[in-house]
């Protein structure tokens, strides 16, 4: 019985109080507007994410390092993110007030893979197939980091966690209630994993936004998140469709993008001492991506 009422609360969180706002967030007054974080964060503690994330990517990097894959601080790419995440960083407390007292640090990674990520408590990693895959610009550096920064700041780690744990609980207790058995607990929890995939969407949504007012007021052009999903949509040919996906589809992301460029361009033209109406056009690499496959 006890199981049975923890489930029920949990599943309550979710249909009802996971777009609640918590009372000490604020607003911000300028640029995107993406609505308060989920209460359901609060079902796991922060610390506790932070302590693990901490542990999670100090053994990633001693792996590394053991394999020669841990590229050297003195390496110039190193340098680049660094100087990137520098610029960055200090708009990253708007969005989540705890951000001043984490240890931030960025590090590369010697990998073909096209990846980037940010753990809570701001511990970034890129791999090099990333940078050298994509020939990314600093602008478009920024774009992902701030992409990524934008899934610790917004706690999505913490809030999928939660979900994934209330989704659990609810599969168990609706497979029970129904006199489904063990097959039926397996067929709902099949369902739970698609919501799951939909909340990482919206998850990938939001960080887009978010990704692009910090790069943009640390003087980093938006528009380069533009240029970065086509030549995403170049090299990821055969992706599977979005509702199988846990990234929203290209198309869908570039138009999303194009919808709240009016939100952030006079970020970044305040950030560049700039007249907003005389930017030139962003200038990308696109068409030498795709010629050179």
């Amino acid at each position: 019985m006890r199981q049975i009422s923890t489930a029920v609360f949990l599943l309550t969180t979710l249909v009802f109080g996971a777009s609640g706002a918590i009372a000490d967030e604020a607003e911000t007054p300028d640029g995107v507007q993406v609505g308060k974080m989920s209460r359901l964060r609060n079902l796991v503690p922060e610390q506790q994410l932070e302590a693990q994330a901490r542990q999670q990517y100090t053994s990633m990097k001693t792996q590394a390092q053991q394999q020669g894959a841990l590229v050297p601080d003195h390496h110039p790419q190193v340098a680049r993110l660094r100087a990137i995440a520098k610029k960055l960083i200090p708009h990253a407390q708007r969005w989540n007030e705890n951000a001043a007292r984490w240890q931030w640090e960025v590090n590369l990674i010697n990998s073909s893979q096209i990846n980037a990520f940010c753990m809570p408590g701001g511990k970034i990693a890129f791999f090099t197939g990333i940078l050298t895959t994509l020939k990314l610009t600093d602008d478009e550096v920024a774009i992902v980091m701030g992409h990524e920064m934008a899934h610790a700041l917004r706690e999505h780690g913490r809030e999928r966690a939660a979900k994934g744990t209330a989704l659990q609980l609810g599969a168990a207790l609706t497979s029970s209630l129904l006199g489904l058995g063990n097959t039926g607990q397996m067929a709902v929890g099949q369902g739970a994993k698609m919501w799951m995939l939909k909340f990482s969407r919206d998850d990938e949504t939001e960080a887009d936004l978010v990704g692009f007012d910090i790069a943009a007021r640390a003087g980093y052009d938006p528009r380069a998140g533009i240029a970065l999903c086509q030549k995403m949509g170049i090299v990821n040919k055969g992706a599977p469709p979005q509702w199988l996906s846990t990234h929203p589809a290209g198309k869908n992301r570039i138009a999303e993008m194009q919808k709240h460029l009016p939100e952030v361009m006079p970020l970044f033209a305040d950030a560049k001492g700039a007249d907003l109406a005389a930017l030139p056009p962003y200038r990308s690499n696109v068409r030498q991506l795709a010629s050179d496959r």
